[in-house]
């Protein structure tokens, strides 16, 4: 009787396997398929897809459109939504489920923000399109951390350096340092804006010297962040940030910069150029600072108090002198053209030398991948 009950469990041990894998067969088996989301088509339409089977409404947000579209549910309680053939590009995007904000859960690819993270998707086109990766020399994107005593915190920076740097060679480098909006991260402009891909191509194709380019941390004080959207009414607050800002720029990273790095340190092998609010911190550090630098470019500036007299003291038509190039890019769909239009109108009245630039589009990275690539090929020349 002993060994009969010893082997009573092994006479079943078959029949258990066999139901415990049946059972398994059946739970895969009632596993919803995968969510394809973002789905791009050969056309260049894109199907975006979100399941939330108890969601009431859900909407797409998509960069460069003003108002979010509806999606549709299936009887699968996954909404889609199919848009229209899309200019080829990077275009940020946000689902919206009964109010709430959310990133595509389907996709990995995300647009860092400070304030808000997207989702991203890429609709590819010809590689003669800047921001697209050719077969072609490529640069090295290199990340620092420091400690800024003007800042009161630790923050990082950014450093792209061109294809055949060699920090053993005694070749020296022009430098542009390029600046980010508000709410992006340092990351902004190698992450979303793929300044690094649009050098390489550039600069592959002779059409922009070879060069360095330091990408900061945009803010003066990250009360900015902490105030939110409501920092901008804060005339204070705002202008602290835009004063510590320059001041962290000409007395740690441009120093740090420089130490590090094969750059050269004279006016005119040095540019600044931002968009957003990083284009009116090229503004006010790169016009207030003509003995630092000679090349200045405005993408959507944005931020600025229209009082140009009081943010630009004692400029005139004297600094053409100084002044290689001055670049003021928007978009006509902008809601800060009208500023910009107005900061561009007081420079012709002070008989101040400046390019105007206006493209078509909103305040969107499409607009400032276009800048960067039309802006630097003008530089250093």
């Amino acid at each position: 009787m002993k060994l009969i009950l010893a082997l009573y469990p092994l006479l079943f041990l078959p029949a258990l396997l066999w139901a415990q894998a049946g059972n398994s067969a059946q739970s895969r088996t009632a596993q919803p398929a995968a969510v394809v989301s973002p789905e791009v088509h050969g056309d260049r339409s894109v199907t975006f897809r979100f399941p939330d089977p108890n969601a009431r409404e859900v909407k797409l947000q998509r960069e460069g459109v003003e108002k979010p579209f509806a999606m549709q549910k299936g009887e699968d309680g996954v909404w889609s939504l199919t848009t229209e053939p899309l200019q080829p590009d990077y275009y940020g995007y946000a689902f919206i489920a009964d109010g709430v904000q959310l990133v595509d859960p389907s996709n990995s690819l995300i647009k860092p923000n400070l304030l808000e993270n997207e989702s991203e998707v890429h609709v590819p086109g010809p590689l003669s399109l800047s921001w697209e990766v050719n077969d072609v020399p490529h640069g090295e994107i290199h990340h620092h951390f420091y400690h800024s005593a003007v800042a009161g915190d630790d923050r990082d920076y950014y450093v792209y350096t061109p294809p055949k740097y060699d920090p053993k060679e005694n070749k020296t480098y022009p430098v542009l340092y390029l600046l980010h909006g508000y709410s992006d991260d340092a990351s902004g402009w190698t992450a979303v804006g793929r300044a690094n891909v649009i050098l390489d191509n550039l600069i592959a194709q002779g059409k922009a010297k070879a060069m360095i380019v330091v990408m900061p941390l945009g803010y003066g004080t990250m009360e900015m962040i902490q105030a939110r959207w409501n920092a901008w009414e804060n005339k204070a607050l705002r202008q602290e940030n835009f004063n510590k800002f320059t001041q962290a720029l000409l007395t740690e990273v441009m120093p740090r910069a420089e130490s590090e790095y094969r750059i050269r340190k004279d006016r005119n092998s040095r540019a600044i150029a931002g968009l957003s609010m990083g284009g009116s911190e090229s503004l006010l550090t790169g016009l207030n600072h003509l003995d630092k630098f000679a090349w200045i470019g405005a993408f959507s500036s944005g931020g600025i108090p229209e009082d140009f007299d009081k943010d630009f003291p004692g400029l005139d038509a004297k600094a053409n002198q100084q002044i290689r190039l001055l670049w003021v890019a928007c978009g006509t769909e902008d809601h800060l053209i009208t500023v910009n239009r107005n900061l561009r109108a007081w420079l012709t009245q002070k008989g101040i030398q400046h390019t105007d630039i206006e493209t078509p589009g909103m305040h969107t990275w499409m607009v400032w991948r276009r800048n960067l690539t039309a802006f630097a090929p003008l530089l250093f020349r």
